[in-house]
């Protein structure tokens, strides 16, 4: 072996052994940061989960750990909450607000990103912006119109008025995501399906929806998770306790002036946000496709 070739090979050598130690030290900082979010973003359910199995008279008794149980794990926050309590019937109220806005929202949005996306027509991508701009106003600046609205339809105090006012926070948004992934399709698709005699609904529903089956299933876990987890219309519109949904009702019921049922309070926010938890927890894949591919390809 030549010179050259053995200072060719030492730099080699010293190259790759540079690169696995560089390697390493990345693949080592990405555990460390994710170990330190991991930790960061489980702590409040954990002790949310500590705290609702613990008894009244230890949450208050401020001497003892509040990450640990010390007196024995018990349930009675939870046969409180749903024997004494409305939190039954605002989880009623939930579920059914949140069936009929998600049916809204995509049978609005698909149709709407259908004919925005393939139907072209004069001023349809200056509509499309405007749909999404409509998504970015606030909701405490719409609450008060809308809360004339509301009461002149008749339906103040009424979780129906959820039913009419939430598609316009989950219509805007899932219209564009749907408008992405109808945008995507190949073109040749429904040109092939117009000369065969398919009309634009038979095109929509044979070819386009099962196409963007992950951009659906992302627009209605987003509109799921709105309409489960808003809180400024409901309390702004619902009084009586007959009528109020989860994200109100459970705060209202559990907090009298300055006594706040804490453990009850955890019980009933674990509870609530167990629905959205498992939707997610089997549909993430689908959810993080749908939104990718919908944003950058809209």
């Amino acid at each position: 072996m030549t010179a050259s070739t053995a200072v060719a090979e030492r730099a080699r050598i010293g190259a790759t052994t540079s690169l696995r130690r560089s390697r390493r030290c990345s693949l080592f900082a990405s555990y460390f940061f994710l170990i330190l979010f991991a930790i960061f973003f489980l702590t409040p359910p954990y002790y949310m989960i500590v705290t609702s199995l613990k008894s009244d008279a230890e949450v208050a008794h401020l001497a003892t750990n509040p990450w640990i149980i010390a007196n024995g794990v018990t349930f009675e926050q939870y046969r409180i909450l749903f024997n004494e309590t409305d939190f039954l019937i605002y989880f009623k109220n939930t579920v059914i607000v949140t069936l009929c806005v998600v049916a809204i929202t995509m049978v609005v949005s698909v149709l709407a990103a259908f004919s925005l996306a393939r139907m072209r027509f004069w001023g349809s991508g200056i509509l499309a912006t405007g749909i999404f701009l409509t998504y970015l106003v606030p909701d405490t600046l719409l609450f008060i119109p809308l809360f004339q609205i509301v009461r002149g339809f008749g339906l103040l105090n009424s979780y129906w008025s959820m039913v009419l006012v939430y598609p316009t926070l989950t219509v805007p948004f899932c219209t564009w995501i749907m408008i992405g992934y109808f945008q995507s399709i190949p073109k040749e698709l429904d040109e092939a399906a117009l000369i065969d005699g398919a009309g634009y609904l038979q095109i929509l529903t044979k070819i386009f929806i099962p196409v963007a089956l992950p951009g659906i299933v992302a627009a209605t876990i987003f509109a799921f998770t709105v309409s489960w987890a808003a809180f400024v219309y409901p309390m702004a519109f619902l009084f009586s306790a007959d009528q109020q949904v989860l994200t109100v009702g459970t705060v209202t019921s559990l907090i009298k002036a300055d006594v706040y049922k804490w453990g009850m309070l955890m019980a009933g926010a674990l509870v609530a946000a167990a629905p959205p938890l498992v939707i997610y927890a089997f549909l993430m894949d689908y959810y993080i496709a749908g939104l990718t591919a919908g944003a950058t390809k809209g």
